[in-house]
């Protein structure tokens, strides 16, 4: 009977070892360098952003942390690495809204949306600013909507990319005003931009970053912003609800996300080290310098949050009829 019971707790102690994996890894963790993917080009938002939680991150966690650029496909070639990266902590991925407009607006994706990727953190929300060239005889959102009723099929707007967050929010602008409004496809934002000063395009909507020389040199004409309240570093802009299109939102965000089935404990360490890095002053005074507002939300709150962005922005996809071949 003694030889059985030392046997049984043999056998326990050593299933032990099998079945609590995660919480030894997350004590040590990070105990090598550790990668971020952003599935864009450098010199975007969301790489800018990226590498400054790469910095912050590397500082706490005593570790190099880098950057891993894999552009393409609206994403969804750097999004596939990490589905198929172990579930270790080690690589993770600083992704935008659209992670979530994908699937929607994608028949196929080399991997499940849904299932494939733990959300760590919501990192920060950027709203877009709708701009116009200043030539355009038009100096609020009203007279914008006036303008294009006036015209319809006539008026153009740019996006960077096909079912990105600039022609996602062209498209409501259209839906919720009335608007018969023309997309013109970029393969980027700095193309667009370019034929917008050249008056080719009538407006667009881009990042803060991107837009705030041009609006502040007088090249360009804002005249709203896509949040639920004004911007700080734009604070004479109304957002475009204010301005009459009501129930008009169409913020990008950007957050931080894990392979699939990362372990619960390893899970909540990293969320809880990204939220102290977006709460630090330091990240804090930079984000506001950006116009971006930092995210601090709980892991489970930011789980259930992109769980229902996948129907929002669905929505918009299925009512403007946008398909990705």
């Amino acid at each position: 009977m003694k030889s059985w019971k030392r046997f049984a707790a043999l056998g326990l102690a050593v299933l032990g070892t099998f079945t609590a994996p995660g919480s030894a890894v997350a004590q040590t963790f990070p105990s090598q360098p550790v990668k971020i993917i952003v599935p864009w080009a450098p010199g975007g938002t969301a790489d800018i952003l990226g590498r400054q939680m790469g910095v912050e991150l590397s500082q706490k966690w005593g570790v190099p942390v880098v950057i891993d650029n894999r552009p393409g496909a609206s994403g969804t070639i750097g999004s596939d690495q990490l589905a198929r990266s172990p579930a270790n902590g080690y690589t993770l991925m600083l992704v935008a809204t659209h992670h979530v407009i994908n699937p929607s607006l994608m028949k196929t994706l080399p991997y499940d949306t849904r299932k494939d990727f733990t959300p760590i953190s919501m990192v920060a929300a950027m709203p877009n600013v709708l701009v116009v060239n200043p030539a355009l005889p038009v100096k609020n959102v009203q007279e914008l909507i006036k303008y294009a009723k006036e015209r319809p099929g006539k008026v153009s707007f740019g996006a960077s990319g096909v079912g990105g967050a600039s022609h996602i929010a062209g498209e409501m602008l259209g839906q919720l005003a009335g608007l018969d409004l023309v997309s013109v496809s970029y393969k980027g934002a700095a193309p667009a931009l370019t034929d917008l000063l050249g008056g080719h395009i009538a407006m667009m909507f881009d990042s803060m970053p991107s837009m705030l020389p041009q609006i502040k040199s007088g090249k360009l004409r804002a005249l709203g912003v896509t949040s639920l309240k004004r911007s700080p570093v734009l604070p004479d802009v109304p957002t475009i609800d204010e301005s009459g299109v009501k129930g008009f939102q169409a913020t990008p965000w950007f957050a931080m996300f894990a392979p699939g089935n990362m372990p619960a404990d390893l899970t909540k360490k990293i969320s809880g080290d990204v939220i102290d890095v977006i709460k630090s002053p330091r990240m804090q005074a930079w984000l506001a310098e950006q116009g971006a507002d930092p995210m601090t939300m709980t892991q489970p709150e930011f789980a259930a949050f992109i769980n229902n962005e996948f129907g929002k922005w669905g929505k918009v996809i299925s009512a403007a009829n946008i398909k990705v071949e």
